[in-house]
């Protein structure tokens, strides 16, 4: 019995995704009953003899559904799904074909066509001629972008042969629009060296068994074990199903650290997936090890652990040593383990502690929210314990310059607060993770042999030394995933001065793969070409580059708030008739008070929604809505943004309780930022509203 290997490509699942949900029970059922057949048995096979692809042939699964296969040399690929018509007409302009240079195998539309594969030019429209005594002169034609670029050097990051042409003579204009046709590697690289750089060519294995296991062939086949295999690739968008890692982020994967290491990029760029396959590849090439793979929040814990499931699936057996939990959750745990069980000041209970320690000190000039803030981001951050430590304290973050005797009248207060939590036997969340630190540090034996941190740039103080210590100095032992521009929690402060220097061991990724070009380049205008942390350390954003195009975000400002509501249901009806279902869309607000002004606009749609909070996931079959500080993490096909008006971004309630104009950089920084990580949440199609007059934030948006 001849052996057929089946395999499956991205373009299928995309197709099959399109299809209406009882045309995709059909085609499942016929998918199934090919993989366990594949002779062509009980099933209508028809060669299309109009492809140039002699390879392809139909399967009928309905009276006018045709999905696309392609069977040659002992393989069965599942390349397409679609009605009649539009299924032979894809095939017809496709070719499936191992790349000469690169030896990966591509699914290749095939340019000869000129009809089918049109490659628009944009041009400015001619004024119509005018009495004049002067001459007009004709604007000067735009230069090709990379006809500097060898031939050679174009097919060694897998330009297909027929598309060199095409490449050499893009224009600033028409790149995006030539790449949208090519394959992703090759299309990475041609946006990177359009932007100066120089991007790495992937190794093939030396014995490649197969043009489909190149690794560039890996972002769209999958080979099909079993049934479960084909079962678990219906179950999940291609996308969140492979879990794919780009060549340059496989390096930082698999590389050896002397010390702690950092991976930072702006949003998009796939940090989470290399956080991922980092604590995948050591706990698989280190027998015995156990690694913690951690975050700020449970939310983001749950889909990282969604997230490892379908990465291990095949493997679940590395799971048993890999263990995902929030820093809190995982902080109660080894405080449980290590000290005994901890008792969490709840914020309301801190917060009446400290009016009662207000209350009963001399009078003072300081208000409660200053108060409020120095203790969040200075006594309790820092655990300082003495007046001698908070007379010396350096304040990070904190502007609002104190005099000697300004700290005394407020250390008083601060004392008289811990005394009251140390009397109910209460610990904050920085104490607690204070004192296990110092258990962790007489401790025999760390608990876990590598530490794994996705969104680092919104640890506290307390964490980072709790991580360092975790880490135990070991090669390899700590890995930080993060990006300084979505940075909405945490004041800065110095990595370095804690023990944990990633100097020399920090990167930053530059492809997007979630967000469109149009998206990405607006959200960026929100933040600097460069970010710096305390200690030097440069995320340069310059030479991003997203990988696909998509439509200009939308900013709309409105009258009042029932024109706004109503033209972003509008907006979500238009969308959803274009194939957007509610599932893929996201409405964010800058706080609970806007919530309502989000509701309404749904409501006003007519769609189904569920309202996120700590607990609440998103739901496939419902719109997601929330504030956005809950959109961190989380990814829609569509975003609305809403209520940016000029006194909710900023946040006014914040603006009001600064103490002192010095420290208003830092709050238009995290509202700069919190806007950034909402707009950023977006796929394909964002939409940015508000009430006039409209926030000045959306101004920079606009430039």
């Amino acid at each position: 019995m001849i052996t057929v290997q089946f395999l499956i490509a991205d373009t299928f699942t995309d197709s099959l995704s399109k299809l209406a949900l009882p045309e995709q029970k059909l085609v499942k059922t016929s998918a199934f009953d090919l993989q366990m057949d594949s002779s062509g048995n009980g099933h209508q096979f028809h060669r299309l003899e109009n492809a140039k692809d002699k390879h392809f042939w139909s399967i009928r699964v309905s009276s006018d559904i045709r999905l696309i296969v392609h069977r040659a040399n002992k393989t069965l690929l599942l390349c397409y799904v679609d009605h009649h018509d539009k299924a032979y007409a894809w095939a017809e302009r496709r070719k499936l074909e191992t790349h000469p240079t690169t030896g990966a195998a591509q699914m290749v539309e095939i340019r000869e066509r000129v009809q089918e594969v049109t490659i628009p030019v944009y041009t400015v429209a001619e004024p119509v001629p005018q009495k004049t005594t002067k001459k007009s002169i004709p604007a000067k034609p735009k230069s090709p972008v990379l006809a500097h670029v060898g031939k050679d050097t174009l097919l060694s990051y897998g330009v297909p042969e027929e598309w060199l042409a095409d490449v050499q003579h893009a224009t600033e204009d028409t790149l995006f629009d030539v790449v949208a046709h090519l394959p992703a590697e090759a299309a990475e690289a041609l946006l990177e060296l359009a932007t100066g750089g120089t991007p790495k060519r992937p190794q093939a294995p030396e014995a490649l068994v197969s043009p489909f296991t190149h690794p560039d062939a890996l972002r769209r086949f999958r080979i099909m074990d079993g049934a479960e295999a084909l079962e678990q690739a219906f179950a999940y968008p291609w996308e969140k199903w492979t879990i794919f890692l780009h060549p340059t982020q496989s390096q930082l994967v698999e590389r050896e650290y002397s010390g702690p290491a950092r991976v930072s990029g702006s949003a998009g760029t796939g940090k989470s997936i290399v956080a991922l396959h980092r604590a995948v590849h050591i706990v698989r090439n280190q027998p015995d090890s156990r690694v913690l793979l951690t975050t700020f929040s449970d939310t983001l814990a749950n889909a990282l652990r969604t997230k490892l499931a379908r990465l291990i699936s095949s493997t679940p057996q590395l799971g048993d040593r890999i263990e995902v939990h929030s820093l809190n959750a995982i902080g109660e745990r080894l405080f449980t383990r290590l000290v005994g069980g901890a008792k969490i000041a709840s914020r309301t209970r801190v917060k009446e502690f400290l009016k009662e320690s207000i209350a009963a000190a001399p009078a003072q000039p300081f208000r409660l929210a200053f108060l409020t803030s120095e203790w969040d981001d200075v006594v309790d951050a820092w655990q300082v314990e003495s007046w001698e430590a908070y007379r010396d304290v350096k304040r990070l973050g904190r502007k609002t310059r104190l005099t000697e005797p300004q700290r005394k009248l407020i250390w008083a207060i601060m004392d008289s607060l811990r005394v009251k939590l140390a009397a109910e036997k209460l610990i904050t969340h920085a104490g607690m993770f204070q004192a296990l630190t110092v258990a962790l540090g007489k401790s025999k034996r760390a608990p876990y042999d590598a530490v794994v941190v996705d969104e680092c740039q919104d640890l506290s103080v307390t964490q980072l030394r709790f991580l360092a210590t975790l880490g135990g100095g070991r090669a390899n032992g700590l890995f930080f995933a993060g990006d300084l521009g979505q940075r909405i929690f945490q004041l800065p402060f110095s990595w370095k001065g804690l023990g944990v220097e990633i100097r020399g061991r920090a990167h930053t990724l530059r492809i997007n793969y979630r967000t469109s070009h149009q998206i990405r380049k607006q959200a960026d205008r929100l933040l600097g070409p460069e970010i710096s942390d305390v200690d030097g350390n440069t995320e340069d954003r310059r030479g991003a580059q997203s990988v696909f195009n998509g439509p200009e975000p939308s900013i709309s400002i409105h009258p009042n708030e029932a024109a706004e509501q109503t033209a972003v249901a509008t907006w979500i009806t238009g969308i959803i008739k274009a194939g957007v279902v509610p599932g893929e869309i996201g409405v964010f607000v800058r706080s609970e008070a806007e919530m309502p002004r989000a509701r309404a606009a749904l409501d006003a749609a007519r769609i189904p929604y569920v309202t996120l909070d700590d607990r609440v996931a998103t739901t496939s079959g419902s719109a997601s809505v929330g504030t956005m500080h809950l959109a961190k993490g989380l990814e829609f096909r569509a975003v609305v943004v809403m209520a940016c008006d000029d006194e909710v971004l900023p946040s006014q309630q914040r603006i009001a309780e600064v103490g002192d104009d010095a420290d208003l950089e830092e709050i238009y920084h995290t509202e700069r930022h919190l806007l950034y990580v909402a707009c950023t949440r977006a796929r394909e199609r964002l939409l940015l509203t508000g009430v006039e007059p409209a926030s000045e934030f959306l101004d920079d948006l606009k430039k």
